[in-house]
This record gives structure tokens, C-alpha cells and sequence, in this order.
């Protein structure tokens, strides 16, 4: 019976030992999981990041300001060895960069309101303006000015509208234009479709999270939210920075035309992005603010 009590004794030594040994390794690996939760990279070191090991076409990374994270987006050419390189690129900087797919890829919409034309092709009018001198004018997307340097209103048209000035890439993708006939009517509004319009009363800054509305030539009024600001579109033709991130569809010939809320704030230029308005997709913006500040404009009649 001693022997016995002795081996019972043993017994639960040793299992009270196993029992705080694994009680120790459990809580040593919350720890470690919890350290690594905890190490995040700034939006600003991620993004030098990103510019130095993400650049290719078909990746794109935009910033929520509010949280200071960073939304990184691969189109469906990203593949292989390139989407293990990102996918290890984002793990390396911890909980602050999230990574998504997008679907289709990565491309410019040119082919907005209102659709202007150079030659046979075909983009969207995105904001009327009124330049620093006074005179009539509208913003459009600066890849849409690789046609051509007049614009028509319509289809083998007269030319009737002035490449003025033009970004693309680098940083920004826009373009002014102005009207050939100084006394051209350009009403401050967004012609909506079936006769309907939105006044623009203003030139207002993205916020990640806002309803917005898109208008195109080509697939109309479509509406979305801003996932992300200070975007970044690595496009085949060349990188754009400093655009807004949105779920808003869009398709070719959409390009140029105006992003904005019900409220008349004019937010942004349709830049590109993947998918399309059957399945959905990610589209970038050219913010309005940067553009009019770039080219000495403003928001008016």
C-alpha cells in the first residue's frame, strides 16, 4: 500500500508538472502571438516598402488615414513567384498592411458625364472648370490626352475643347482642357442620365468609408464606397501615385469622368482598375483637389 501511495503521489507530481510546463508554453506562444500582432509598420515605411519590392503591373497599395493601415491589391496577372514575393512582403510587415485580390486586371478606362472624343477614341468628361485666366474649361483623365490634343462632343465632331495641360504617369493622372469658344456653356453639374443632374458646388477631399457616385460614357451611374486614399496603380503603361481607392465599377471609356456625392462635393477623376460593372472591381480616382491646385483652376460657372 506505501508503494502504492508513493507511485499515486508520483503520478500526480508529475502530472501537475506537465500540467504548468504546458500551462508555461501556452503562454509563452499567446505572448509571441500577441508581440507579433502588436508589431505594426507605419503606413509611411510600408509604402517605401511596397515602392521597392512591389512595383510591377498589377499591384496597387492605398492608406486609410484614420487607422494608418495600409490595403495592398494584386490584379489576376500577379502570380507565382512575384504573388509570393508580395504575399512575404506584407506578412514581413505585421498587422498594419493587409493584403486582397482584385479580379481581372489592372488597366486604364479610356475609351463622364458626357462622352469627348479624339479621334476613335473615346473617354469621359469629368468636372467643368474655370481656368486661372477666366476662361470655360473641363477636367478629364491626363492618359485620355495620348489621342490626341483636340477633343470633340461628339463622334467625328468638331473639335470643340484644348489639351491645355496633362499628368500621366507619375504623379497624378489628369488633364485640363479648354473650350475653343470662350463663351462655350458649361454649367457646373453632372448630366446623371434621363435628364437628371447633380449640382457641383465643390471641391472637396476623399474620406475612406464615404458613398460616392461615379458617372462614365460608358457604363453610367454607378455608385460605391472609398476603401483607401494616397493610392498607388502600378498600370502596364506606367506607375500613378497619390490616387483615391473605391469598390465603384467601371469599364473602358469610362475614364475621365467625375466621382462625387449627392451633396455636390466633386471628389475625383476616373483613373482605371480591374473587373467591370457584371462581376465588380476595384477603380482608381484622381483626387479633384490635387488636379485644380496643379493646374490653377476651381469648381464654378
Amino acid at each position: 500500500m506505501g508503494a502504492h501511495h508513493q507511485d499515486g503521489r508520483r503520478s500526480r507530481v508529475i502530472a501537475a508538472a506537465v500540467g504548468l510546463l504546458a500551462a508555461a508554453i501556452t503562454a509563452t506562444t499567446f505572448t509571441a502571438s500577441q508581440a507579433a500582432q502588436d508589431e505594426r509598420t507605419s503606413s509611411a515605411d510600408a509604402t517605401a516598402v511596397l515602392r521597392q519590392k512591389a512595383s510591377a503591373p498589377g499591384t496597387a497599395w492605398a492608406v486609410d488615414p484614420a487607422t494608418d493601415e495600409v490595403l495592398v491589391t494584386a490584379d489576376g496577372t500577379v502570380t507565382g513567384a512575384r504573388w509570393d514575393t508580395l504575399v512575404d512582403t506584407v506578412e514581413a510587415m505585421g498587422s498594419g498592411v493587409r493584403l486582397q485580390r482584385a479580379p481581372g486586371t489592372f488597366r486604364l478606362f479610356a475609351e463622364g458625364g458626357d462622352a469627348i472624343f479624339a479621334g476613335r477614341n473615346r473617354c469621359s468628361l469629368g468636372f467643368n472648370v474655370v481656368t486661372g485666366d477666366g476662361r470655360p474649361g473641363f477636367l478629364t483623365a491626363g492618359h485620355c490626352t495620348a489621342a490626341g490634343r483636340q477633343f470633340s462632343l461628339a463622334a467625328g465632331g468638331r473639335p470643340a475643347a484644348t489639351v491645355t495641360e496633362s499628368t500621366f504617369p507619375g504623379n497624378g493622372d489628369f488633364a485640363l482642357l479648354t473650350y475653343n469658344d470662350r463663351g462655350a456653356d458649361a454649367p457646373s453639374e453632372v448630366d446623371t442620365g434621363n435628364g437628371r443632374t447633380v449640382r457641383i458646388e465643390r471641391a472637396a477631399e476623399a474620406q475612406v468609408g464615404r458613398q460616392v457616385q461615379r458617372m462614365g460614357s460608358t457604363t453610367g451611374l454607378r455608385s460605391g464606397r472609398v476603401t483607401g486614399l494616397n493610392a498607388t496603380v502600378n498600370y502596364p503603361e506606367g506607375t500613378v501615385t497619390g490616387l483615391i481607392q473605391t469598390t465603384v465599377c467601371a469599364e473602358g471609356g469610362d475614364s475621365g469622368g467625375p466621382l462625387f456625392a449627392r451633396n455636390g462635393d466633386a471628389l475625383g477623376l476616373t483613373s482605371g482598375g480591374s473587373g467591370d460593372c457584371r462581376g465588380g472591381g476595384v477603380t482608381f480616382f484622381q483626387p479633384v483637389t490635387d488636379a485644380l491646385e496643379a493646374v490653377g483652376a476651381r469648381i464654378g460657372d
